[in-house]
């Protein structure tokens, strides 16, 4: 395919966003399928769009070399690893495009799959399309995992999110320009994505297993889970007030059955069993709840401190 540079006044069409991390394996592959793409729509005004994100392998140097036979191809590259999430906002900070295209590079999802996110968002006149799994890929840790994590979020939130989105999603100049007007320096572009609105219209896809190890470890999942909760819903703090206020009262009800005990059968019921338990329930909670305070209050000091998400190191364009 014969690639025509682009004059620096002209818009792109689309914008196709990626982030790299250790994903030199697949970018081969990816551009040329991102090219076929286009390629079937009939786009010849685009831009493709790499982010390395502090990737330890020589991703930056391939996509480099890459620009030489693709004009359209820009890079940002950051100066150190930031998380995906991150770098998904500097790409879309980024972006050009009249639409933009989120993919992931690891080819789990091809980006052939284009042709259907561009024909589903010009038949419905919407603002995002959005791919979504009708049912999850992977062992049946990751797909009991991932269940547990949308089911717990939702259960959770104030925001409600379709269970098993993906990252890949074709989206409008205005929902990206509005997306990125939210000052959250603790991403989760799930629930971002959401509660910034606009008309919103799911389209199921078959993902694959990416060839290789996940780089999304269990630990990873987990603080994923408890930065996603913490940044959209108060609910643990209030299902803890409800939780200390039970405990609170169930404690002067045992005090009042011990007085009565003592009052008209001069006994009491010690023990230092049920001592015991007592003190290591009250610890447990107090520990927890002390945990969770401090989780909130770790998300406002990120938020006061005003850092940037991520920081650019070179811009190739």
């Amino acid at each position: 395919m014969t690639k025509q540079p682009q004059t620096t006044d002209i818009l792109p069409d689309i914008t196709i966003v990626s982030t790299m991390y250790r994903s030199r394996p697949f970018l081969e592959r990816f551009l040329a399928e991102c090219l076929q793409a286009l390629s079937d729509i009939k786009c010849d005004h685009f831009e493709i769009l790499l982010v390395n994100d502090g990737s330890p392998d020589d991703s930056l140097a391939y996509a480099l070399e890459r620009r030489a036979d693709i004009s359209q191809l820009a890079i940002i590259d950051l100066s150190r690893n930031f998380g995906h999430h991150h770098a998904i906002q500097a790409g879309l900070q980024h972006a050009q495009g009249k639409l933009v295209f989120l993919i992931d590079c690891d080819l789990e999802v091809s980006p052939l799959i284009l042709a259907e996110f561009h024909h589903k968002l010009r038949e419905s006149d919407c603002d995002v399309v959005f791919g979504y799994q009708e049912a999850r890929k992977g062992g049946r840790f990751e797909q009991i995992s991932g269940g547990l994590f949308w089911k717990g979020f939702n259960l959770l939130s104030d925001i409600k999110i379709p269970e098993n989105i993906l990252t890949e999603r074709i989206m409008s100049r205005r929902y990206v320009e509005a997306l990125l007007q939210m000052g959250d320096r603790n991403l989760f572009l799930g629930g971002m994505m959401s509660w910034t609105g606009f008309q919103q219209i799911g389209l199921p896809i078959v993902k694959k297993q990416r060839a290789g190890g996940s780089t999304y470890t269990l630990m990873r999942r987990i603080g994923l889970m408890v930065n996603a909760v913490s940044s959209f819903s108060a609910q643990p703090l209030v299902w803890l007030f409800n939780t200390g206020v039970t405990i609170t009262l169930l404690s002067f009800s045992f005090a009042f059955y011990l007085i009565f005990r003592k009052l008209f059968f001069d006994d009491t019921l010690l023990g230092f069993t049920s001592l015991m338990t007592v003190m290591t329930l009250s610890l447990g909670i107090l520990t927890t709840a002390t945990g969770i305070v401090g989780i909130y209050l770790g998300k406002v000091f990120t938020q006061v401190q005003n850092r940037p998400t991520y920081i650019v190191r070179d811009i190739y364009r």
